[in-house]
């Protein structure tokens, strides 16, 4: 920035679910915002205006951020290191083949190309989930390899989007994360951030080391949350208990809460699957293994919940379900997203058609990344069209328009009045009444 308090010019490096987000909001709240990534198809999309994932309320602001001017899209790090005063990092980090560690092959070469073209000073900011310590290494990075040297400083800002409510969570986030080295650095992060500070969002200025840990703490947190209802679930359908009236109860409890708190097919995503494995790499990396060991259990009955919905829709078809028809009802990891990474939903419909069934599978928004994913399953054109001569139908991914299916509507198409809910969307009551034989993990 040329002058104390100057709005910064921003650049988002990497424009996928977490950078496109980024840069398209920040244009909206009034920076000029360059994105950049090296896949110049994705590039040409972003500047013609489409946005190359479901997220709901974002084309309409693509189109707003396009037309004010201040944001267009590039491949060239050489433009984005001359217009940039603070750069994020938004790159992903999957989880490594063969390993449960993060893969931080792109934040590394983000930060490197990035870095050649760094001639002034700036702010880089990492918003990528990464192992504890990587911040720390890309600091001397950046030194090394900026013509700028230690002109150039290196602050992390962990994102917390959940993926449906992105906007909303970069606009208004709950909470923000400055992980900084120098006041400088807090101070261009307050400056690249005004709006969003303006609405008295709390703001939490840390060290790098704490930053980091920040996002994967909460995510294992959540996923403990998860996991606890779904082991409780297990208890309830050894013993015939009810495990919807048992999270119920417990969420009266201020101290435990109710959000979270929903037992059924269990967590899946780009986000909390790999970061529960990864962070728990890394602390067997640091020696402290044990602390966090509980984390591969979570995983484990994360896992399980997947299993014990094909046993349910196996237990439906008498024990076996080679030629019988199965309508899966979603494909997303969660509604709202058309993100199939780890989604337990596919997975429970490739299993079943590896058993020997015929599954065929809707989603409202998730068709075209399952078709390229899983070519080998049949698709319907809606729920009633995939329901269509079923004998057994299973709620996989809890759409609202899943959750408003009329059981009489869904009756009339197929063979067998026989569902599974997966996801404790569906009110029991209205669809045994109308004939049903349902089913749900954990409910007698």
């Amino acid at each position: 920035m040329n002058a104390l308090n100057a709005q910064p010019r921003l650049t988002v490096i990497g424009t996928g679910y977490l950078g496109a987000t980024h840069a398209i909001c920040m244009a909206v709240m009034g920076y000029d915002v360059i994105g950049l990534d090296v896949d110049p198809v994705k590039v040409d999309r972003l500047n013609s205006g489409e946005v190359p994932f479901f997220e709901p309320g974002l084309p309409e602001l693509l189109t707003k951020a396009l037309e004010s001017g201040r944001l267009r899209f590039t491949t060239s790090f050489e433009e984005a290191g001359e217009f940039g005063d603070v750069h994020f990092i938004c790159v992903g980090t999957p989880q490594k083949a063969g390993s449960e560690a993060a893969d931080l092959t792109y934040v590394d070469a983000a930060v490197t190309a990035l870095a050649a073209h760094l001639r002034r000073r700036a702010l880089v900011v990492g918003k990528s989930t990464v192992p504890v310590g990587t911040a720390a290494r890309l600091a001397g990075v950046l030194r090394d390899l900026a013509p700028a040297g230690d002109q150039v400083e290196l602050a992390w800002n962990p994102e917390f989007l959940r993926e449906g409510f992105a906007v909303d969570d970069t606009m208004k986030p709950d909470r923000m994360v400055f992980g900084v080295t120098s006041a400088w650095a807090e101070e261009q992060l307050r400056s690249a951030f005004q709006p969003v500070l303006a609405q008295g969002v709390p703001v939490k200025v840390t060290d790098l080391q704490t930053a980091e840990l920040v996002k994967v703490a909460a995510n294992s947190f959540l996923a403990t949350k998860i996991s606890y209802i779904n082991a409780m679930a297990e208890i309830c359908e050894a013993t015939g208990a009810d495990v919807h009236d048992l999270a119920e109860a417990l969420a009266y409890d201020e101290r435990i809460g109710g959000k979270f708190l929903r037992p059924g097919l269990g967590f899946g995503g780009g986000c909390l699957p790999k970061d529960i494995r990864a962070f728990a790499h890394r602390a067997e990396e640091l020696g402290v293994g044990q602390a966090v060991g509980f984390l591969r259990e979570i995983d484990g009955i994360n896992r399980r919940r997947r299993a014990r919905t094909v046993d349910l829709v196996v237990e439906l078809c008498d024990g076996d379900v080679t030629g019988k028809r199965i309508a899966a009802l979603g494909a997303a990891f969660k509604p709202n997203s058309d993100d199939i990474r780890d989604a337990p939903a596919l997975d429970v419909a490739a299993t079943l058609h590896t058993m020997g069934a015929d599954v065929v599978v809707f989603d409202p928004a998730a068709m075209d990344n399952a078709r390229r994913v899983h070519p080998e399953l049949d698709y319907g054109t809606s729920a009633l069209d995939a329901a269509r001569d079923a004998d057994v139908v299973v709620l996989l991914t809890e759409w609202t328009e899943f959750r408003d299916i009329a059981p009489s509507a869904m009756a009339a198409v197929v063979t067998r009045q026989k569902i599974v809910d997966g996801r404790h969307a569906l009110v029991p009551a209205d669809w045994r009444a109308a004939g049903w034989e349902y089913r749900a993990l954990g409910r007698p």
